[in-house]
């Protein structure tokens, strides 16, 4: 889970590239759950919510 104070000290690109990268490991993660290869299913809920506050921090910063 990534603290806002985090993400806040970060730029625009900065918040791209792990937006970017979060996004993958999404995939990677539910592909996982899917085939019951998962054994943390919350962890797809906390890396959702962290892509939630990423896109929040860049529609603040624009």
């Amino acid at each position: 889970m990534t603290k806002i104070k985090e993400l806040r000290t970060k730029s625009e690109r900065e918040l791209m590239d792990f937006l970017k990268e979060s996004r993958s490991r999404l995939a990677e993660l539910s592909a996982k759950a899917a085939l019951k290869q998962l054994k943390d299913v919350r962890s797809i809920r906390s890396l959702r919510r962290d892509i939630a506050r990423v896109l929040t921090m860049l529609r603040e910063k624009r």
